[in-house]
């Protein structure tokens, strides 16, 4: 009798349900701050400073609903019909296909570790602007963020609180942690987006940066404009990292999911327009560089910043903003192996999610040390950091996409792949029609182009 009850009590057990997100506006919010990240705020900018401008903004949102919108639905199809982690997901349409899963189990460890060095740098751009950073002269700023960057210590304790506020929302779960407190963060970022941007556009001469940012010069659109806008679609989405294949594991069976594939692509798209919106006004309007790379938020802006009125506030606000934003992204790369070790290793959340984030946090070390002590460091001629970097942009998001497309394009199959999709025909429209033959014929041949051009292997 005692065994039989035992029985009982463990299929009880392997039945209750997993947690879920509670409302379609609460899932849309944490994917799409899955999707909003440094991506938008940080690389869109710079990006489209090299890239020409208005040239690349309309380049980049046609790649974002054709091939975005379209790579987002393979992941939330995946995901929401394995209703597993993502490895065990991939893995129930083909088993070898479990694969594409450990890609992104092993990716999320080292994207988590140096996305939360950059992060903690945002944490403390927050406080110093909000005590001072811009009573250091303009010209002073490269010098001051050099400093801390190289810095053995300061930037480990930002990366460390950073990375536990990323822990402390996972361990609250679904429903009471990602979902809670991605529906106050993202209104909130969208009202720190709107003020600042309200604040650049008044700034002298911001026309002449709204011209530049706006107005496609269409002799600038180039092979090499496309595939950086494809680039870029990739790394803002978070696609390829079965980061949304693990969330929509998380939903029910009536969530509509073209619409809601549209709905956070454009909120994404959204975002990196606003950021833009924010950035060239101001670069414009004080003559700075708007083609200055990497460093266009960290150096440029704060410069930017120091020399306007009431800059201290709008900097903090920024900084805020992006904090924000990263905030949103990691915990949806944390959970991605956290989901793994709770349901294949019977962890509890919180021990998997202390045991996720302490091994990214030891890994950043590594890296944020690269910009100091370890700066001689190199593997294959990089950095620890642009090593990092380099594997995760131009290698995992790439392969992991073009995996996942293949699989449900040509493994899965029109009829079972349409079906989840349409909710077994219930949903109709345009995107469920040409959704399938996009996935299976343009999005590899897309995805194909920029392995090569981000491998050197095709000249642009």
């Amino acid at each position: 009798m005692a065994v039989e009850s035992n029985v009982t009590a463990e299929r009880i057990k392997d039945q209750n349900p997993r947690d879920q997100f509670k409302s379609q506006l609460g899932f849309i919010f944490a994917a799409a701050g899955s999707a909003v990240g440094l991506g938008n705020i940080w690389r869109f900018p710079y990006i489209t400073g090299t890239n020409g401008g208005g040239a690349f903004v309309l380049v980049y949102l046609i790649c974002m609903l054709l091939i975005g919108v379209s790579l987002l639905l393979v992941e939330f199809t995946i995901g929401r019909s394995g209703k597993s982690n993502a490895i065990d997901s991939y893995r129930k349409i083909r088993k070898w296909a479990k694969w594409i899963g450990f890609l992104g189990f092993f990716s999320a460890f080292i994207f988590l570790s140096y996305y939360s060095v950059v992060s903690g740098w945002t944490v403390f751009y927050s406080i110093q602007s909000f005590f001072g950073l811009n009573g250091l002269a303009p010209d002073q700023m490269g010098n001051f963020f050099g400093a801390f960057i190289s810095d053995p210590v300061k930037p480990l304790l930002y990366h460390g609180v950073f990375m536990a506020l990323t822990v402390f929302i996972i361990i609250k779960g679904i429903s009471q942690g990602i979902e809670k407190y991605t529906k106050i963060m993202m209104p909130m970022l969208f009202v720190l987006l709107i003020v600042l941007v309200g604040r650049s556009m008044t700034l002298p001469n911001a026309w002449e940066g709204i011209k530049w940012y706006l107005t496609p010069d269409l002799s600038k659109v180039t092979a090499g404009v496309w595939i950086a806008a494809l680039g870029q679609v990739f790394f803002s989405l978070s696609v390829g990292m079965s980061g949304m294949v693990t969330y929509a594991s998380y939903l029910n069976e009536k969530e509509n999911l073209p619409k809601t594939s549209l709905i956070v692509s454009l909120m994404d798209s959204a975002v990196a327009l606003l950021a833009g919106l924010i950035i060239f006004p101001a670069v414009f309007s004080f003559g700075m560089e708007p083609g200055a790379g990497p460093g266009l938020v960290f150096i440029t802006l704060p410069a930017v910043f120091a020399q306007m009125p009431l800059g201290s506030l709008f900097s903090f606000m920024f900084f805020v903003l992006l904090a924000i934003a990263c905030l949103t992204s990691s915990i949806s790369i944390l959970e991605m192996p956290v989901s793994y070790l709770i349901e294949k290793f019977k962890l509890s959340r919180m021990n998997a999610s202390l045991l996720v984030g302490a091994i990214a946090y030891v890994l950043g070390i590594a890296v944020s040390f690269s910009f100091g002590i370890w700066g001689d460091v190199t593997f294959f001629g990089k950095g620890i950091f642009d090593l990092f970097d380099y594997f995760g942009s131009n290698i995992s998001l790439p392969l992991g996409g073009l995996a996942a497309a293949i699989l449900v394009g040509w493994f899965w199959g029109e009829k079972e792949a349409v079906a989840e999709v349409s909710n077994n025909g219930t949903i109709q429209g345009s995107i469920v029609k040409i959704w399938f033959p996009v996935v299976k014929y343009v999005v590899p041949i897309v995805i194909v182009l920029i392995f090569l051009s981000n491998l050197g292997i095709l000249k642009i």
